[in-house]
């Protein structure tokens, strides 16, 4: 089993032939197959290549499946006996 880590939104994913993975937003349409040439790592079986920072000449090709935003994080801030209270939400994309 071959696999590759990737860089993208700032994150590290460790992906594979076949897999789905959620990632940040990326300015591509549903459907669509973008090349992610940032990668860090590839391995297969017990053979691994790292990269300095990056594994020359190594892309990963990948479709949009769908776009969405996840879930809204609630935020609450009180100070006790102050009469505070602040609420706010967040929504990331």
């Amino acid at each position: 089993m071959s696999y590759a880590v990737i860089k993208t939104g700032g994150k590290q994913y460790k992906v594979a032939v076949g897999e789905k993975i959620k990632v940040e937003q990326i300015a591509a349409d549903v459907g669509q197959e973008i090349v992610i040439d940032q990668v860090l790592a590839v391995g297969s079986g017990a053979e691994l290549k790292v990269g300095t920072p990056l594994v020359a000449g190594a892309t990963v090709k990948a479709t949009v499946l769908s776009q969405g935003r996840h879930d809204k994080v609630r935020i609450f801030k009180m100070r006790r006996r102050k009469h505070y209270q602040k609420r706010q939400g967040h929504r990331q994309n």
